[in-house]
């Protein structure tokens, strides 16, 4: 039998009480974010605060340890995962705009530790209060609209993480729905993996380059001009791609979108491009 593991509307009665009195919340920017998309974060925080909440960025945190954890170093990534779980100790709750991220704290965590009683136990509080952007705007915040606007018609690709193992499907379509000026169109195989994967798009790249090139042409095939995404990883690998093969579709984050951060260049893009 397999076991399911809890998604994130699975957490709403672990925090039920919480939810009620308290908004405060700790950003966790990413590594790929922070290095070569700041601008996600400054959208997340955007939209956070519009939602109510009081945001707090520690400027002591850095990766999530899951390229270490996927490429077998254990020490690294336990090293790495005490400093996430003392960083953000203080906050209410965790927020990432990344699905791979969310789902690396909130599931591999526990069972990193779980040979470490104590540590085990502050594994599993840090992933009872973590939780992918979109769907802690619509399931916790429950925020029905966003206030952007934004002229084109777009497709959203679901990353392997953010829907397979945090169950994220209509939470981003639901405000993306609320977008003024934008058309969602949904494109074949929007579920399917695009061949990043992290690790196996160096491991394995020509299995990866095909994988890819499919996804581009799914985009290509539903006409339309922009394809949207919450993982960073994801987006980074079939914006390349798309460019590579010429294709005039722009890739934005769904958190960029949604605050209305559209106006510089697309993932992939430079200021020549605009």
């Amino acid at each position: 039998m397999v076991q399911c593991r809890p998604t994130q509307r699975d957490k709403l009665s672990m925090n039920s009480d919480k939810i009620k009195t308290s908004t405060q919340v700790g950003l966790f920017v990413t590594c790929l974010a922070d290095l070569i998309r700041p601008q996600i974060g400054f959208a997340a925080v955007a939209l956070l605060e519009q939602a109510g909440c009081t945001v707090r960025v520690p400027r002591n945190q850095t990766c999530c340890g899951q390229p270490a954890l996927n490429s077998g170093d254990s020490a690294s990534t336990i090293a790495i995962a005490k400093m996430v779980i003392k960083t953000f100790a203080q906050d209410d709750y965790v927020i990432a705009a990344s699905g791979s991220c969310v789902d690396t704290i909130c599931h591999k965590y526990p069972e990193l530790f779980r040979n470490d009683a104590l540590w085990a136990g502050r594994a599993r509080a840090l992933a009872a209060k973590t939780w992918e952007l979109t769907s802690f705007l619509v399931e916790v915040m429950e925020l029905q609209q966003v206030e952007a606007t934004y002229d084109g018609v777009c497709s959203y690709h679901d990353s392997c993480s953010g829907l397979r193992e945090l169950g994220i499907h209509d939470q981003p379509r639901q405000l993306l729905a609320s977008v003024v000026g934008l058309e969602l169109k949904e494109m074949n195989e929007n579920n399917v993996c695009c061949g990043f994967g992290g690790l196996f798009s160096i491991k394995y790249p020509d299995i990866s380059t095909r994988m890819v090139s499919d996804k581009c042409a799914n985009v290509g095939h539903s006409g339309v001009d922009t394809l949207l995404g919450g993982d960073l990883g994801c987006l980074l690998n079939i914006a390349g791609r798309l460019r590579r093969e010429g294709a005039p579709v722009r890739v934005f984050h769904v958190a960029e979108v949604l605050a209305g951060m559209t106006d510089g260049p697309a993932i992939g893009e430079g200021e020549s491009d605009l």
